[in-house]
């Protein structure tokens, strides 16, 4: 086929040998089947901000570092050359998780670079050499599915031991390889540790879980999975060998109303110094 301009710079580095084909094109890229060398691989093509799903940013954003203090200002201000590198760190994200989470043990496409715009990465196969599927497009027994939750939900406890939440988990960003389920689609992949949002994501995450795999252990339907590992990773106590019942015990004490009223007060008092020293 036509090489595609985006990957037109890798072949002509000599990183890319020959586009085959396209190979899917999603809310936030498009990807193509690439030789380089005598290995298949895939190239993700990542589509321009103003082209992507993903239009609430910042909430998968917070927390991540920027260690140049120039860049942190142009891409807080929102100026063209901020833009520019807040679409390159978005980017990064990506190969930055999927090296962490490789390291972790986490089953993800293994990541080689990532090259103005594009990364290049492991190509996902099923037992006879094809492309994986998504997990959306197999069908499943009941067992099978019981064995594809239990092994997700150590992906995501593995990944949140890395400190590593995807933020858009679901059953079209699972491949289904020759070894199991492979976890893809991480740019907004979540500082579980540095980003406000993180159990509501890793709850969201595994919530998605349950709701796929239900269609075949109607039973998952009601499991707490979410609450139970944000609780055990708050408290220190997730790894991935804990054992996650799907339960949690609800906390029926009254709550201390004049101490958090308290709370709330010495808050307000904090909050108006700080206004007047600024004054």
């Amino acid at each position: 086929m036509k090489t595609p301009k985006r990957l037109q710079a890798l072949v002509a580095e000599g990183l890319v040998d020959e586009v085959i084909r396209q190979l899917m094109s999603g809310k936030e890229a498009t990807v193509y089947i690439v030789r380089c060398g005598e290995e298949i691989r895939c190239a993700k093509v990542y589509k321009d901000a103003d082209r992507r799903s993903f239009r609430n940013n910042a909430t998968y954003q917070e927390g991540r570092k920027v260690k140049n203090s120039r860049q942190a200002r142009a891409m807080q201000k929102g100026t063209r050359y901020g833009r520019q590198k807040q679409e390159e760190a978005w980017q990064s994200a990506e190969v930055d998780a999927l090296y962490r989470l490789a390291a972790a043990g986490v089953r993800v496409p293994q990541p080689y670079l990532c090259h103005e715009g594009v990364l290049l990465m492991d190509l996902v196969i099923d037992a006879d050499g094809h492309p994986a599927p998504r997990l959306n497009d197999i069908e499943l027994s009941k067992e099978q599915a019981l064995e594809f939750h239990a092994e997700l939900l150590n992906q995501v406890v593995r990944m949140l031991c890395a400190g590593v939440i995807h933020g858009d988990l679901s059953e079209y960003n699972i491949l289904v390889s020759s070894d199991g389920p492979v976890i893809i689609d991480l740019p907004q992949a979540v500082d579980a540790a540095g980003n406000s949002n993180a159990g509501q994501m890793l709850e969201r995450d595994v919530a998605n879980l349950a709701s796929y795999f239900s269609r075949f252990v109607p039973e998952l339907g009601a499991s707490e999975y979410g609450k139970e590992i944000w609780r055990l990773y708050q408290a220190g106590r997730l790894s991935p060998e804990s054992k996650l019942t799907g339960r949690i015990k609800i906390e029926h004490r009254l709550a201390d109303v004049d101490a958090v009223l308290e709370e709330v007060k010495l808050a307000l008092q904090e909050e108006e110094r700080r206004r007047l020293y600024q004054a």
